[in-house]
């Protein structure tokens, strides 16, 4: 793979990018404190915008490192974070990346999340040369499955009590997408 870290990534309606301190509060009041949006993650919702600030200054000082993708969802028409994306599992071996996404409430149903993957879809094949793309989200959780349905992911199967999220443990729905049938479509 040829990492290149979270560079900027445009799309008609976002720009995907580095998060910045001054991202706090728009992520903690547009997604990260909200129970029904962390309600299926593996972190619980932030109690106060400092945690958000905790957060994001530790990813700051992780986009010094090239495999580190994490990038902040941004409305251009308003120039408001609204939620996240990022690679939450690389396997080098066979050069697969597994991505992660949180959004706002009020932005749900928008088609924003998929307008975010698959513009990660095309820099992960094009530019990273990774071979596979996967994603996975709890069985309980199937609109985030629509997501990677609509990104072109093929579900692959389920994992018996393979997540644990603010749930408990959980069956877990893999989703996955290899460059041959990506080049295909």
């Amino acid at each position: 793979m040829k990492h290149m870290g979270s560079k900027t990534i445009e799309t008609d309606r976002l720009i995907l990018r580095k998060f910045n301190l001054g991202d706090a509060n728009n992520m903690f009041t547009n997604w990260a404190n909200d129970d029904e949006v962390t309600k299926y993650l593996t972190w619980p919702a932030h109690k106060s915008v400092e945690e958000s600030e905790k957060i994001i200054g530790m990813w700051i000082k992780d986009y010094d490192s090239q495999n580190f993708y994490q990038w902040c969802i941004e409305l251009k028409q308003t120039g408001e974070a609204i939620g996240g994306i990022s690679v939450v599992n690389i396997k080098e071996d066979i050069r697969s990346v597994e991505v992660g996404y949180c959004i706002g409430r009020k932005y749900w149903g928008q088609g924003i999340t998929s307008e975010a993957f698959g513009a990660l879809i095309t820099f992960f094949f094009e530019e990273v040369q990774v071979n596979r793309i996967e994603a996975r989200h709890d069985i309980n959780n199937p609109n985030s499955g629509r997501v990677m349905e609509k990104c072109g992911l093929i579900k692959e199967g389920v994992q018996k009590q393979g997540l644990k999220n603010n749930n408990g443990i959980n069956d877990s729905v893999i989703y996955g997408l290899v460059r041959d049938d990506w080049k295909q479509n």
